[in-house]
Parts: structure tokens; sequence; C-alpha cells
């Protein structure tokens, strides 16, 4: 089995703050990771629960793959992230199963992480990142 766990489930928003505060006052939430990445036009916030986390996005700027997410379906569910040892062999792998890649190798994610992202169009409508950490 190549996934290891989900690492995380992301949810797409126009205003961070709002996002953070909201899952602050419903569950209790507390933001245990924030970044820019900057190559991928997004600020996100990590929410920690148990090993895994939610990923709250915002874009950065208009060109992002997050804006233009929200612009075609409005803020919610982005991607889900599931946790791999090896990012190229897990890549790989999907790939020879008929997956679509965005990525045709493994690059630099957030917090130091290794991620490659999947297409929906091959993956059943959901898009996918691999996540070495």
């Amino acid at each position: 089995m190549l996934l290891t766990e989900i690492d995380h489930v992301a949810i797409a928003v126009r205003d961070l703050e709002a996002a953070i505060d909201y899952y602050k006052r419903a569950f209790g939430a507390t933001v245990d990771h924030r970044e820019v990445v900057e190559s991928d036009g997004v600020e996100e916030a990590l929410l920690k629960v148990a090993e895994s986390y939610v990923q709250l996005l915002t874009p950065t700027r208009d060109d992002s793959p997050v804006a233009k997410a929200i612009e075609k379906r409005g803020e919610g569910l982005h991607h889900i992230g599931y946790r791999v040892n090896d990012c190229a062999a897990a890549l790989e792998a999907m790939v020879a199963a008929g997956a679509t890649p965005i990525d045709t190798a493994p690059r630099p994610g957030s917090r130091g992480t290794t991620v490659a992202f999947m297409h929906p169009k091959g993956s059943f409508g959901t898009l996918i990142e691999l996540v070495q950490e």
C-alpha cells in the first residue's frame, strides 16, 4: 500500500482569516502551521486533526489554480492530500494505473514536503496531492 494516511483535506476560501476564526469558534481548532506558497499562489493555514490536517487555502494572486477554482465553483472542498513514503514511486504507480499527472515529477511543497498533483479527470473527479514528508 503506497498510501500511509490522509495528509490533509484542502478547502478553498476567499477570506482566510474568517475561515480560521470559524474553525476556531466551531471546533476549537488552532493553526498549527501557516505559510505562503509563492509557486502555487496560495496562503495556507493548517489545522491539526490527529495526525492529519484541515488545510484552508486562499489565493494570493488572481491567476493561481485556487483563485480559478473559487471563481469557477465557489468556496469549498478543493483537493485531498494523501501521505506517501515515496512521492516519485506513488506518482509513477498512479500514472501506470491511468491517472493524469499535473506535475510530471515531484516538487517542493509547503512545510518542507515533496508533492505531486494528479488531475481530477483521471482520478474519478478528485484533485489528488501526493505528500511525502
